[in-house]
């Protein structure tokens, strides 16, 4: 453990909190990895995660976006505290959900695991939410067979001409029902993950579009289990996200804040009740360095989980047993790479 975790530990302890997810770590159970900028790391050493983050995101659109325009030593600077600071509540493992087009940078990536040590995990697939703007040319022209090839080369050879690899599939889709062209997102996904094993998170505004995506993926002969309902705090009724994760689904809540810590309670203690603690996955969607604005804007730091929703979570009854599974058993399992078909 490095020195600075401990310290943290420690000052926690004294005031009266004990954090298990710093300190304990997952039993081997075989040799499962996840794909990081830097290489394989086996899951179960993958240690507290955050699943869905950004470091950097540019909003111009996919005809406009200019990576040449980027300050990279000014991005550095900015962002780097934030995951020190992410290293100081024991996080190992950061899932960068920023997709291609949308300021995904493998030189902003190795950049910053080189200079902080946490594995940062990239992706590979496109983003069709807000009606399209994010998706290239060849999205509209390509088959999904065509999108998978292309998808398959940066699993093969490494994203925009770097040897990095992505660690998961990355779409969004509108609210549902679904248009032709995020049908084809999402069959080129599982296409792709037939032929690698990872994880599909897929940007989804509520069940209507999620059970879409699920059964479409079901056509294609991939298991439900492959497939992380990104957003799905977004969605009010319990019991679609209740029936989700009764056919496999992870349900990913993030988007945690200081401020909305009950409504995560409520929805976690939600499925609690339901035995449903196995498919939880939270994050914070903060972040993000933002070209363009002044010092890249306002930065939300990735610290709200542990300052606020954790300690709501432990007043609410959950076991430290159940934080180290949110954090730690439930991550290494929704994205260790593996074909899961029906």
């Amino acid at each position: 453990m490095k020195r600075r975790t401990f310290s943290r530990a420690l000052l926690l302890s004294m005031a009266g909190m004990h954090w298990p997810f710093i300190t304990r770590s997952r039993p081997a159970k075989g040799k499962k990895i996840i794909m990081t900028v830097n290489g394989p790391v086996r899951s179960d050493k993958a240690g507290t995660c955050l699943t869905h983050e950004h470091l950097m995101v540019d909003f111009s659109g996919a005809k406009t976006i200019d990576p040449e325009s980027w300050n990279m030593d000014e991005m550095v600077s900015v962002i780097k505290p934030y995951l020190e600071n992410v290293l100081e509540y024991g996080v190992l493992t950061f899932f960068d959900a920023t997709p291609a087009y949308l300021g995904r940078s493998p030189e902003l990536l190795m950049r910053l695991a080189s200079a902080t040590g946490v594995n940062l995990v990239t992706n590979t697939g496109y983003y069709g939410a807000d009606q399209n703007k994010y998706l290239p040319e060849n999205a509209f022209s390509d088959t999904a067979e065509q999108l998978s090839e292309r998808w398959l080369q940066e699993w093969k050879r490494g994203v925009d001409g770097s040897s990095i690899k992505p660690g998961f599939i990355k779409i969004g889709v509108d609210e549902g029902p679904l248009t032709d062209i995020h049908k084809k997102l999402v069959k080129a996904a599982a296409l792709t993950h037939l032929e690698t094993g990872l994880t599909i998170a897929g940007h989804t505004p509520g069940w209507e579009a999620a059970f879409e995506q699920v059964e479409l993926l079901h056509k294609s002969g991939v298991s439900p289990e492959a497939f992380v309902w990104v957003h799905a705090q977004q969605e009010k009724d319990h019991a679609k996200l209740l029936e989700a994760a009764r056919k496999g689904v992870w349900i990913s809540l993030d988007g945690v804040r200081e401020n909305n810590v009950p409504e995560y309670v409520d929805r976690m203690n939600y499925l609690r009740s339901q035995n449903m603690m196995h498919k939880i996955l939270i994050s914070h969607d903060a972040g993000w360095y933002t070209p363009g604005e002044e010092n890249g804007g306002t930065f939300i730091p990735y610290t709200a989980i542990f300052t606020n929703l954790l300690p709501a979570l432990r007043e609410k009854g959950f076991s430290l047993d159940d934080i180290d599974r949110i954090m730690i058993r439930n991550p290494a399992d929704a994205f260790a790479i593996g074909v899961k078909k029906l």
